[in-house]
This record gives structure tokens, C-alpha cells and sequence, in this order.
């Protein structure tokens, strides 16, 4: 799938975009902006081959972009920038820039965490939401959030190599998701700037999914797809988000071949929340 690739000014920064470069009817269909992982970028999800977006685009405007000190988009070293509630701003500003007063809002792990804030702040403008291997959250943030404090301090003193180690050593099952997004990681971190990685973990470090109480009062419909035996993304979030949020649906892989059956899952969703919406 060729893919057309653009920079859209957001808020104080341009954002690094791909869409499939196509004349088909999707265009008229709802956009979907699709956000990636910490410390990841559009790139390194399309090395990795895990996801076949076609299914989506026949029912959605597909636009993945790379968030603000990721991958191709501008250098910010500001960490309060990088917390999720700014990126979720820039998630919604893309959108209007885009020229979408509604979107559908979707990611994975940070990503995640970016369309769920973006909901939050503004729930009229989000048609649905896609939310993959949520992130650490609630009483399971603390310890993630002590490690990347102590990781971005390491990268400004001592550079990328201590974590360049630690994701490239090997977990047991290969064909798990856990393995594979690890050796995308290593790959991304070999080329990665390290001012760029410890801004990135200190925004993270500060920041945690919305208060329940408010995930509760959001009425668009979710579809929720996680997995076992990631610590990073623990199958605890997944099932909380499934019981909070009122209109969620969760799906539980164990395989990468399941984890590959998920677009079909997302463009049936993105195919009935547009429906609903429109009517």
C-alpha cells in the first residue's frame, strides 16, 4: 500500500503524516488518526509488518503520523510537552488541521494513552476510540513511571547504549506481540536521538491514563485489544478500560498470527461507529 506522506503544522510544531496515497471513496470517510508507542514512529511499526492496514482503509481515512519528538516530526525537549494530555492536544489539533471536526481516535500503547486524554477533553469531536495494549495505569503506573525517570536521567548522562541492551536481550516466545514490538524497539533505539528518548521518558514518567470516574462518563464506543505477559502493557489495564468505559469491546491475543487478525476487528469497528455516527 503506497503511502503519501506530508507535515502539518500543529499547535508550535510540524507533525510527520502518512496516508495511503489513493483516489478511492475512503477519502470521504471518517478520519482516523492512528498514534504510536513511546519511543517509536509510523517507521518502525511498518518494519515490524505486524499490522495490514487495508481493511481499515476501505472504511476509514487512514492518517498515522509520528508524534512530537518521534520519528520524522519536530524536535521538542520540553518533557511537560510530552506528557499525554499535550500530545492528545496535538492529537485533536491534527484533526482540525486535517479538517475534521470528528474523528475517529485510535494507538497503540502511548498512543493509546494519547486518544483516551483526547476523549477526555474533548468527547463531542471523537466518533470511537481504538485502543491497543494500553499502557501501564492507576496503582501499575508508579513503578513504570520510577524506571523511566531513572532512564532519562541515564540517556542524558550516558547516552542510548545501556538501553540499547536492555531491548535487544531475548525474551522467551518469539511468535509473541511482546517479542516482536522488543526487537522493534532495539531497532528504533539504534538510530534514535538521545535527547529526543530521554524527553520522551520523562513526559512519559509524568503522566497516567484519565481518573476512572471521568473514563466512566465517556459515551463513544471503544474497541479494546490487548495481550498476556506484558508487564509494560498489562492485561490489568485492558480489562479496567472494558469496565469503566460504557460502549467497550475487548479482544485478547496470545499469538502474533492473532494480533494480525486485529484489522479486520478495527475495520469492522471503524465500518459501524462511522454508521452510528452519521445516523
Amino acid at each position: 500500500m503506497s503511502e503519501a506522506q506530508a507535515r502539518v503544522e500543529v499547535r508550535d510544531i510540524e507533525l510527520a503524516t502518512r496516508a495511503p496515497d489513493t483516489a478511492s471513496p475512503q477519502r470521504m470517510a471518517p478520519l482516523f488518526l492512528w498514534g504510536h508507542g513511546l519511543m517509536s514512529s509510523v517507521a518502525q511499526e511498518d518494519a515490524l509488518a505486524i499490522f495490514d492496514w487495508s481493511p481499515v482503509c476501505a472504511h476509514a481515512r487512514l492518517v498515522r503520523y509520528d508524534a512530537r519528538s518521534h520519528g520524522d516530526s519536530d524536535l521538542d525537549l520540553d518533557p511537560a510537552h510530552l506528557r499525554w494530555p499535550e500530545l492528545a492536544r496535538d492529537m485533536l489539533g491534527l484533526a482540525a488541521a486535517l479538517g475534521a471536526p470528528r474523528a475517529l481516535l485510535g494507538g497503540i500503547s502511548m498512543g493509546c494513552a494519547t486518544s483516551l486524554h483526547a476523549a477526555v477533553l474533548a468527547p463531542d469531536r471523537v466518533i470511537g476510540l481504538v485502543l491497543v495494549a494500553p499502557p501501564t495505569a492507576w496503582e501499575t503506573r508508579h513503578r513504570q513511571a520510577r524506571f523511566y525517570r531513572i532512564a532519562s536521567t541515564c540517556v542524558r548522562w550516558v547516552g542510548l547504549a545501556p538501553l540499547r541492551l536492555l531491548a535487544s536481550l531475548p525474551r522467551p516466545g518469539s511468535t509473541s506481540p511482546v517479542a516482536a514490538l522488543q526487537s522493534g524497539l532495539a531497532e528504533q533505539l539504534a538510530h534514535a536521538d538521545a535527547r529526543a528518548v530521554a524527553t520522551a521518558m520523562r513526559g512519559a514518567a509524568d503522566s497516567d491514563l484519565p481518573d476512572r470516574a471521568v473514563l466512566r462518563g465517556l459515551r463513544m464506543p471503544a474497541l479494546i485489544l490487548a495481550w498476556r505477559g506484558d508487564p509494560v502493557h498489562p492485561l490489568s489495564t485492558a480489562t479496567q478500560l472494558a469496565e469503566l468505559l460504557p460502549r467497550a469491546e475487548l479482544h485478547v491475543a496470545a499469538t502474533l498470527d492473532e494480533m494480525r487478525a486485529w484489522p479486520a476487528l478495527i475495520a469492522s469497528f471503524a465500518r459501524v461507529a462511522s454508521e452510528k455516527a452519521q445516523s
